[in-house]
C-alpha cells in the first residue's frame, strides 16, 4: 500500500535535490536523485516522481499542476455520483410508470 508523506516533508526532499543541482559540481539530475532518497528513506522513483511534479507546478516544465490534478479528480468523483444517481432515477421512474399502467381491478 502507498505511503502517504507530508506536503513538508515532499517540499524540503525537492528542494534539497533543486540545491544540489544549482551546484557547479553537481552530477546528473539521476545520481542526484539516486544518492538523495536514501539519505530520506524513500524510493529513488518515488523522489523522481515529487522532483518531475515540482518542476511541472513551478511552471519550469509543460504538464498539469498538482491544483488541477485535485480538482479533476474531484470533478470526476462527483460525475460518478451523478451518474449513479441518475442511474436510481431511471430506474425508480421506469418502476412507477409500471405501476401507473397497470390495470386496477375493482
Amino acid at each position: 500500500m502507498p505511503r502517504k508523506y507530508p506536503q513538508s516533508f515532499k517540499d524540503r526532499a525537492t528542494r534539497m535535490v533543486f540545491d544540489r543541482l544549482e551546484d557547479e559540481d553537481a552530477p546528473s539530475r539521476y545520481t542526484v536523485i539516486r544518492q538523495t532518497a536514501p539519505k530520506l528513506s524513500i524510493a529513488t522513483e518515488t523522489l523522481r516522481r515529487w522532483v518531475e511534479q515540482a518542476e511541472v507546478d513551478t511552471g519550469k516544465k509543460s504538464g498539469v499542476p498538482t491544483d488541477a490534478l485535485a480538482e479533476i479528480r474531484k470533478l470526476k468523483r462527483e460525475n460518478a455520483e451523478l451518474r449513479r444517481a441518475n442511474e436510481i432515477l431511471k430506474t425508480a421512474s421506469a418502476f412507477f410508470a409500471a405501476e401507473l399502467d397497470r390495470p386496477t381491478t375493482r
